[in-house]
């Protein structure tokens, strides 16, 4: 079974630097690749796309791709070839869920990443070596129960930087005893459990007013402005204490469900539905 560790950290001034030279020559990788596969005829594989890639490195064009590592601009490759394989596998129904759209161009305002593998990144001790970054040291001990394959660097929107590992763990032996629960959902309580349970759900109403305000000031400020560019950074952050208060709040519901039952049984509603109620979008989308 696999599960993912994510640790925050704070780059100095130089790392902060290279991080955002190595996140921009991976959008441009990604974009550059990107517009490719939708200008050719046949969609070109991987190996056709790192050949390109080690082509555009020797032209004076695109020469300063050689000051960042290599392995994340080459995983951006994959992403890309993955994610096309998702969106024709979606569209002739070999995958199960909501229909995939195409890959779309990288933006520098949205969220960024660069994903290492391990001839691109060592730990040592509580810090985190990343090549041609240097030692990162996050704000708790990088504790996994296993060696990593990979990490990925991550800048969210409102600039804050996480080191996220995926590795295999060995799952919890079945509890002894066969209990199991009912569960209703709802909005303004959360959850019915059948033994008569109520959860009440956090509530987010202070920095949703706060969003709403700043949006506002957003739409009156003109683009490309520093202004526009901090309210932008600050409604990324109410954003971002939402997410986390509800993450929080839906994982230690849902592991304290799993522990206590072995059968948990709920209602099956359809979501994408009950969110074109205009009255109730918000409302159904903030439960999570």
């Amino acid at each position: 079974m696999k599960a993912r560790y994510r640790y925050r950290f704070y780059p100095t001034d130089q790392q902060r630097q290279s991080l955002a030279q190595l996140f921009g020559c991976i959008r441009v990788v990604w974009n550059d690749a990107l517009n490719l596969c939708k200008s050719s005829e046949k969609l070109p594989n991987y190996n056709q796309l790192s050949g390109l890639l080690t082509a555009s490195k020797k032209t004076q064009e695109r020469s300063w791709l050689n000051n960042v590592s290599c392995v994340p601009l080459q995983q951006s490759l994959r992403h890309l070839s993955v994610a096309y394989k998702k969106f024709f596998n979606s569209r002739k129904g070999k995958r199960k869920g909501i229909k995939v759209g195409t890959p779309k161009f990288k933006k520098k305002t949205n969220s960024q990443s660069a994903e290492f593998n391990k001839s691109g990144f060592s730990i040592k001790g509580c810090q985190v070596y990343l090549a041609k970054v240097g030692d990162v040291s996050p704000i708790s001990p990088v504790g996994i129960p296993s060696e990593p394959g990979s990490v990925t660097v991550i800048k969210d929107c409102a600039n804050r930087y996480f080191l996220s590992f995926v590795v295999e763990i060995n799952p919890a032996s079945p509890l002894p005893k066969n209990q199991s629960v009912g569960i209703d959902l709802g909005l303004k309580t959360f959850a019915s459990l059948s033994d008569g349970t109520q959860v009440k759900s956090p509530d987010y109403s202070k920095p949703d007013r706060k969003i709403r305000k700043l949006q506002r000031k957003l739409a009156r400020q003109p683009h490309d402005s520093r202004r526009r560019n901090k309210t932008r950074i600050r409604i990324a952050r109410q954003y971002n204490k939402i997410a986390d208060t509800r993450a929080d709040f839906l994982h230690k519901l849902s592991t304290k469900i799993v522990r206590e039952n072995q059968t948990v049984v709920w209602e099956d509603l359809n979501v994408s539905g009950m969110v074109k109620n205009r009255r109730l979008a918000r409302a159904i989308s903030g439960q999570g």
